[in-house]
């Protein structure tokens, strides 16, 4: 691979991201042509998207679903969460690593089943997860209208109908609780918590990546990911909503394979690991992720001893 092609290559991705490589804008104006109204030239002086314009986000994303996962209608209120599809995607083929026990045999098809916790307005995770994966999902979240919009975007796309099961979650301090029954097999669980204690934190955690991204400081408290409370805010932040997912998940230790979460901040780990080991999880994993200038990563755990993982495989895959 040539020096100049190695510079287009977002080298932090993952080796199957879809989005390693720059945005093909002519590409996306084709499917998307009102994007075209929300770009501007970067440092370079060449044309790129307004990234600190709410609009130019969600318009950028849907084109890239059109793209290159086929997705046809994705809409959803402009008040909810507007996902930036490579991180996400990223998640998704991390888990598939991790089932596979980081081997090339990653499981696919509608034998495994994914609960995603916070499924949210746009159902990003079980799009990507459906398409890339063909695994089956169950997506879960507190709002009412985030649950219908999700609903909405399967029903207009055919690849995903009857492939993703979108339940509420009644009890705003529950996780599993009313989701998983008895007898359900969950292979992997994932969740993009809410990572603010309050408003004002999401405003000035938001301030400093428009100040990243077009070095100025913005005049208007605007998110340019959107979002509601329930999808960035909660009591004690990330934090105390992850503890809480990791005490609940001791119920359904023989449920679920590998419970997994985002970690936004690095220094939360510490104190997740301490629950973890506090309830007596059998194995535990951190796996660092990164998309531009961000670090991220997830926290995985499992209560399954290496024999009962060596029988879900036989058994279930």
């Amino acid at each position: 691979m040539s020096t100049e092609k190695n510079q287009l290559i977002k080298t932090r991705l993952h080796i199957k991201n879809k989005n390693r490589e720059r945005y093909n804008l002519p590409e996306l104006l084709k499917v998307t042509p009102e994007l075209s109204k929300y770009l501007k030239p970067n440092i370079n002086g060449e044309d790129s998207v307004d990234f600190h314009n709410p609009t130019a986000i969600k318009l950028l994303n849907t084109a890239l679903l059109n793209y290159y996962y086929g997705i046809k209608h994705w809409d959803f209120p402009d008040e909810n969460l507007c996902p930036p599809i490579p991180g996400r995607a990223d998640y998704l083929h991390y888990v598939a690593d991790l089932l596979s026990n980081y081997s090339d045999d990653i499981p696919k098809g509608k034998k495994i089943t994914c609960l995603d916790i916070g499924i949210g307005a746009s159902a990003i995770y079980p799009i990507i997860g459906v398409t890339e994966y063909d695994w089956n999902f169950i997506g879960s979240d507190v709002d009412t209208k985030s649950l219908a919009s999700a609903k909405n975007i399967i029903a207009h796309n055919d690849q995903l109908k009857g492939r993703v099961n979108c339940i509420l979650q009644k009890d705003h301090a529950s996780f599993f609780n009313g989701i998983i029954s008895k007898d359900d097999r969950i292979d992997i669980t994932i969740c993009n918590p809410p990572f603010h204690s309050s408003r004002e934190q999401a405003f000035n955690g938001n301030r400093k990546k428009v100040e990243n991204l077009t070095g100025k400081r913005p005049t208007k408290q605007v998110l340019n990911f959107s979002g509601l409370n329930s999808e960035l805010l909660y009591e004690g932040g990330e934090y105390n909503f992850i503890q809480s997912m990791i005490y609940e998940s001791k119920k359904y230790a023989e449920n679920c394979f590998w419970f997994t979460s985002l970690v936004s901040k690095e220094s939360n780990l510490k104190g997740l690991y301490k629950c973890i080991d506090k309830i007596g999880a059998i194995q535990d994993k951190t796996i660092p992720m990164g998309t531009g200038n961000k670090s991220t990563r997830i926290i995985a755990w499992t209560f399954l001893t290496r024999k009962e993982q060596e029988n879900w495989r036989k058994n279930r895959w």
